[in-house]
């Protein structure tokens, strides 16, 4: 996979930051301040950037305020030529964005565009920071397992489930009022599967054990 140089790294950050707070800023003019101190300050990124020191911080913003790369540029035109001129020194000063933290940064649209949708095998992290993407197991669950967690309320018969008498429509009805057998439903006392009263083996497993209502 390949590496980020400095400057795409630091970009790709400034981007994932404001859109994971406030994509509207994202097509806004960034003060400078806003830029280093809330948007992606040094101390909290600096893994993440993969920056050795606060001197490689200021250097990087001020390429970036400079457009090398295409990146983005600085208003007013004036303070950005400053920027270009400064990164063209041997010896540039580095002072130069506390300077000038009233100045804004505004993020070219095709970059902007390019950083929200990255290809795959775009990083922002240092490879030792990344979590390996490890698709869930599905969660197999054994029939009879299955039917004891997930237990649906059977309805009330139309008819008796011993006599096959018609049982009165009223609420909560548990017996039979001709023969007195329950109406609620039964299970297998192995495996939990519902039967109906008169079965004298279970249909699952075939135990001929006592049922039990539910």
């Amino acid at each position: 996979m390949p590496q980020l140089d400095h400057l795409t790294r630091f970009f790709h950050h400034l981007v994932h930051n404001l859109a994971a707070t406030d994509r509207a800023q994202l097509r806004r003019p960034l003060p400078l301040l806003e830029v280093r101190k809330t948007i992606i300050p040094y101390r909290a990124n600096r893994r993440a950037l993969q920056l050795e020191s606060s001197e490689d911080y200021e250097l990087v913003l001020m390429r970036l305020c400079a457009g090398e790369g295409g990146f983005a540029h600085t208003e007013p035109a004036e303070i950005h030529a400053k920027f270009v001129a400064e990164t063209k020194s041997s010896n540039p000063d580095l002072s130069i964005v506390l300077r000038h933290e009233e100045a804004a940064l505004v993020l070219n649209e095709a970059q902007l565009a390019r950083a929200l949708t990255p290809p795959s095998d775009l990083a922002f992290a240092p490879p030792d920071q990344r979590p390996a993407m490890v698709a869930p197991t599905p969660l197999k669950v054994a029939p009879v397992e299955r039917a004891a967690r997930i237990k649906k309320k059977s309805p009330v018969p139309a008819n008796c489930r011993a006599c096959g008498g018609k049982l009165p429509a009223i609420p909560n009805l548990k017996f039979c009022p001709d023969c007195g057998e329950s109406q609620s439903p039964t299970s297998c006392a192995l495996c939990d599967t519902k039967l109906e009263p008169t079965w004298k083996h279970c249909v699952a497993c075939g135990s001929p054990g006592p049922v039990r209502s539910s």
